[in-house]
């Protein structure tokens, strides 16, 4: 799952992306030169497993992230850049809070609400004209030949036109699962969910969440939409920091985790994603897997082979495991079981797949 980290000049997110990732090579996206880099998802249940079973390694999951060029007018009427942010799964868009007249802003004027408003609106024009070449070309073959499918398709693009034509997003559309498959292939950019990251000063800190929480009211509350806020000066000094540190820095503003740790989950958790996890002494690791997912599907994520040759998965939840210090002591108290190929694996649940 990649997630594009987007935004207008001058917003820090190319900070942000680099603190994320630690990348700072250009790489290719399609015919576009940008950087992509992955950051582990924070976990500590995988410590907690690591120290009951003693591995040579612990794994985290991880996000995907790429740092595209600042949007424009002109990027979004660029071929290849529309190109190269279709084929991502989730924006994560940076906006601008912190006041600093070293750092001018493009609108000459700091409104996080406004830049939303003006990124959305592109977005969904860009989807208008996809949407109205695609209506052009049904409308000729439904004039040549009748078909269902056709008809079908007419009226869901309809929809979308009416939507995008009242400046709404089609993230906000309401869509059953065969219309969802329908235009997945138009890879929509204002289908796509938003995340939209508060790039606070360093003065605003101590009330972050505050700050967050009346900025979600404005910017969120809608179908596949999240805020979080980050102070990227802060961040920036707590990744050249040590953890006790790091904890220090954090407590004197009032911070009770990494803003960073804050991006990933919530990117996590607006892509639809869970974690499981596989515990052993070789490797304790957690997996990614997308909510509601079934036992066969995890198996899979694993290994294709266990997949083909599932027959059955050992489940228990990691606390269970933590707190009576592993498998043996799990199954004598009856928290360790047996589940078939349907079962909907849950969060933080940890498998040990039997196969042929």
């Amino acid at each position: 799952m990649r997630t594009a980290i987007i935004g207008l000049p001058m917003t820090g997110k190319t900070s942000l992306f680099t603190i994320l990732t630690g990348v700072h090579e250009a790489a290719r996206i399609g015919s576009m030169e940008t950087r992509i880099g992955v950051a582990p998802v924070p976990d500590p249940r995988v410590e907690e497993l690591a120290r009951v079973f003693q591995p040579s390694k612990a794994t985290h999951a991880f996000v995907e992230y790429v740092d595209f060029p600042a949007v424009s007018k002109e990027a979004l009427r660029d071929p290849s850049y529309l190109a190269s942010l279709r084929v991502v799964d989730a924006l994560a868009h940076v906006l601008r809070v912190f006041e600093d007249p070293r750092v001018p802003h493009e609108k000459e004027t700091v409104d996080p609400v406004r830049d939303r408003d003006d990124v959305d609106t592109e977005l969904i024009l860009s989807d208008l004209i996809v949407v109205e070449k695609r209506l052009e070309r049904v409308d000729k073959d439904r004039k040549k030949i009748k078909s269902p499918e056709l008809d079908h398709e007419h009226e869901l693009l309809a929809r979308c036109r009416n939507l995008l034509e009242r400046n709404t997003p089609l993230r906000e559309m309401p869509l059953a699962a065969d219309e969802e498959k329908r235009i997945r292939g138009f890879q929509f950019l204002s289908q796509k969910p938003m995340l939209y990251v508060l790039n606070l000063g360093e003065a605003e800190a101590p009330r972050l969440h505050e700050i967050e929480k009346s900025y979600a009211e404005k910017l969120g509350g809608k179908s596949n939409t999240a805020v979080t806020a980050v102070c990227g000066k802060i961040e920036a000094e707590l990744a050249e920091l040590g953890l006790e540190e790091a904890k220090e820095l954090m407590a004197g503003y009032g911070l009770r985790e990494p803003g960073l740790d804050r991006i990933i989950a919530a990117t996590y958790a607006l892509l639809g994603l869970m974690s499981f996890l596989t515990a052993g002494e070789t490797e304790v690791r957690a997996w990614t897997i997308p909510v509601h997912s079934t036992a066969l599907r995890a198996a899979g994520t694993i290994h294709t082979d266990f997949e083909k040759r599932f027959i059955r998965a050992e489940v228990a939840n990691w606390k269970a495991l933590v707190d009576h210090a592993g498998y043996a002591g799990a199954r004598e108290k009856g928290l360790l079981r047996l589940e078939g190929k349907e079962y909907i694996v849950k969060d933080g649940d940890v498998l040990v797949i039997r196969h042929g």
